[in-house]
């Protein structure tokens, strides 16, 4: 018996093919072909229209953080749902870039390092509410009210020190005694335009009064041995016994400790017997007018998950902002050290003159 002969897969010719072979008459044939050849258009225009990527298949992501942080967390979740993601990473210089795209935005979400940015952006009207209750799992002083942003991982102002210059019981217990000229030339401070540097200002603006704040920034600028760019320049250089200690972010002192060597640190949570010490929050935003919305609300719910939460935090040594969440284990919780009682969404107006504040003060924005 002769093998059965497999039509073609264009449907449209392969309907031809077996009127031909079922022998129509020539007038029926015509019609019938026109009638085919009208379909085979439509179905490679629906194609044509397909081969893009749908609102319904895509999330664009700006980020201000670190690639090797948020990578593979973008790539989890495109993997689970099928939703590709575009992630664009650069600096909080892409503040200026969604405020300049309110007109035309190009993105449905922003990973910052930074409450005060995500806040100025919402005073900006750059973002928009996202009532979800996945969000009610971050404690209400670390995402907005509406929840536009929300605090995804603490980030704790610190003071990293060099075990083999200076015993914890030397080390200041507070930011103010920075001032003191008595250490002159043992610390490290980054410059003033580094993100991390600019939220604190702002947030001692909002603790002290712009008349103090101001006060101690001229007092470390005028007392610290050295002004870098960041922090990573601060721990290694605390660490090899360049300098008596650094004010960085908790987990630079967390990633020093897991270095080869240069790693016997320590760590002073400030103010513990005063204000507490300031936290910051790394987060993610939702912009006003995102194309793909209901993607990117989608993702912020997946990325308050233990397990995304977890995953997050341990990559970039930050503290879980979710209670139910360890913490690495050499992170310490914030619910284990006094903080400053402020909500982070009381930032966004003390965050837009803070440079100026600095400026005034003396210290440079740039290196």
């Amino acid at each position: 018996m002769a093998a059965a002969k497999t039509l073609p897969s264009n449907p449209s010719y392969a309907m031809v093919l077996l009127i031909y072979k079922l022998g129509m008459p020539k007038f029926r044939r015509f019609k019938v072909f026109k009638l085919m050849v009208l379909v085979s258009v439509i179905t490679i225009a629906l194609a044509a229209a397909g081969c893009g990527n749908p609102a319904g298949q895509e999330l664009v992501v700006y980020s201000a953080r670190n690639e090797a942080f948020v990578q593979p967390l973008t790539d989890s979740f495109q993997e689970e749902t099928g939703i590709r993601v575009r992630l664009l990473s650069s600096s909080e210089a892409l503040v200026n870039k969604i405020v300049s795209e309110k007109g035309n935005v190009q993105a449905d979400l922003f990973f910052s390092n930074d409450a005060g940015a995500m806040e100025f952006l919402r005073l900006e009207g750059a973002l928009q509410a996202n009532g979800s209750a996945a969000l009610e799992v971050i404690d209400p002083r670390f995402r907005a009210e509406d929840g536009s942003w929300t605090g995804l991982s603490a980030r704790t102002r610190v003071l990293i020190y060099n075990k083999d210059l200076i015993g914890e019981e030397e080390m200041p217990s507070d930011i103010w005694e920075l001032t003191d000229p008595k250490w002159k030339g043992q610390f490290m401070i980054t410059r003033g335009g580094n993100s991390s540097m600019v939220t604190h200002v702002a947030g001692l603006r909002m603790a002290w009064g712009d008349e103090k704040a101001l006060e101690w920034v001229q007092g470390i600028k005028e007392n610290a041995g050295a002004i870098v760019n960041g922090h990573t320049d601060i721990r290694r250089a605390v660490g090899a016994g360049e300098y008596r200690f650094g004010l960085v972010n908790n987990y630079y002192y967390h990633l020093q400790l897991n270095e080869l060597e240069n790693n016997n640190v320590g760590v002073i949570y400030p103010d513990q017997e005063g204000m507490g010490a300031f936290v910051n929050v790394g987060g993610i935003a939702l912009l006003a007018g995102a194309p793909n919305e209901a993607n990117a609300k989608m993702f912020i719910e997946w990325l308050l998950e233990p397990e995304q939460q977890k995953v997050f935090a341990y990559n970039s040594r930050e503290v879980p902002l979710n209670p139910e969440v360890e913490a690495a284990p050499e992170a310490s919780p914030i619910s284990s050290y006094r903080i400053m009682d402020i909500s982070l969404q009381e930032l966004g107006i003390y965050w837009i003159d803070a440079k100026h504040l600095i400026e005034e003060a003396g210290l440079d924005l740039g290196i």
